[in-house]
């Protein structure tokens, strides 16, 4: 990390502390804090797609439609997947605090935009060991988009996080081998020439990207994409403008082949529900990474152009449907990119 980002401050919404549980307050005192650590779950473009309301012991959680990326995301995929992570983390942090909970997915069919209710048990329960191993990697789990270690992720690790999308009901295929890493690498590459060369998709990714002292609380500061204070101000304008596809191509080819880990995530299913389980598992598989210190980022290009998502599909060579790419190893822990706070996402 270079000296200047050094000097950037960590954003606020990242410092929440389960010490500040307000557990002499009402309970919807206790719900507004536990939303704290729902909010920084990942999300598409750091878009944070999402919005909660409290109705007596319940939480609906509702896709912010005003957040949507229609170029990268025309069907709303990702968007719902963001929303889903939010929603494990509301969940792991409604346990970890004594609280049982039933959630019911999409509840009311008259309203799309209602994504989850989530209602609040009455009895009060300890949170098991998997709970505070995963609670406590909430506020540590930032997205590295930074080249990792050349240092093995081990064995047990990966069947742990295989696992982890299970309990969601989704899957997690790790691509092994030389060719097929390669071959994937190959559709990042591809995706990358694509989307590069769209002037619809630089303008609307531009829009997200943020110089490194700014004050927005979304979006994704220079910093995150290893840009310093100076270029940081002019990448919006240069992502705009220019087709930075072949280079970027090769940067992410490269970056795809030397992860120690290559895997992506997927569904048994192409619905709304199955995607908001998808935005579950991920954070579930997120988590039980960073518990372990190992950090992830994405590289989706191949599944955000819908010619090369059908070529990933056949090169898994199994039933179901992708819906993210995974790149995970060891690294430096990046800064936290910034988050909406709580009050503005209340409905």
């Amino acid at each position: 990390m270079s000296s200047e980002l050094s000097l950037i401050s960590r954003p606020d919404q990242w410092d929440i502390s389960e010490k500040d549980f307000p557990k002499n307050e009402g309970i919807t005192r206790k719900l507004r804090f536990i939303i704290n650590y729902a909010i920084l779950a990942p999300s598409s473009h750091n878009s944070q797609p999402w919005l909660f309301k409290i109705v007596n012991s319940m939480i609906e959680l509702h896709a912010d439609m005003t957040r949507a990326i229609p170029i990268v995301d025309p069907e709303d995929r990702e968007l719902i997947i963001s929303c889903g992570a939010a929603l494990f983390n509301l969940r792991l942090a409604l346990r970890r605090f004594g609280y049982t909970s039933a959630v019911d997915l999409f509840p009311n069919p008259g309203v799309p935009d209602l994504l989850a209710r989530v209602r609040i048990g009455e009895n009060v329960v300890e949170a098991e060991d998997e709970h505070y191993l995963l609670f406590e990697a909430i506020t540590k789990r930032h997205t590295n988009r930074m080249p990792f270690e050349k240092k093995k992720v081990p064995e047990e690790v990966l069947s742990e996080l295989r696992a982890m999308a299970a309990v969601e009901g989704c899957w997690l295929n790790i691509v092994e081998g030389e060719d097929y890493r390669n071959a994937l690498a190959d559709l990042i590459a591809e995706g990358d020439h694509i989307q590069g060369a769209n002037r619809q998709f630089r303008r609307e990714l531009a829009a997200w990207v943020h110089p490194n002292r700014t004050r927005s609380h979304d979006g994704m500061p220079g910093y995150s994409l290893g840009m310093g204070d100076i270029a940081s101000y002019a990448g919006p304008l240069i992502i705009r403008t220019f087709d930075w596809g072949k280079g970027q191509a090769a940067k992410d080819r490269q970056l795809a082949a030397g992860s120690p880990v290559l895997a992506v995530l997927g569904s048994d299913a192409e619905t709304p529900a199955a995607w908001l389980k998808t935005g579950q598992a991920l954070e579930r598989v997120l988590l039980r990474a960073q518990a372990a210190n190992v950090s992830a980022s994405y590289l989706n290009q191949p599944i955000e152009v819908p010619d090369l998502r059908t070529r990933v599909h056949d090169l898994l060579k199994r039933n179901g449907y992708p819906q993210l790419i995974l790149r995970m190893g060891y690294g430096h822990e990046p800064k936290p990119t910034p988050r909406r706070p709580v009050s503005e996402v209340l409905l």
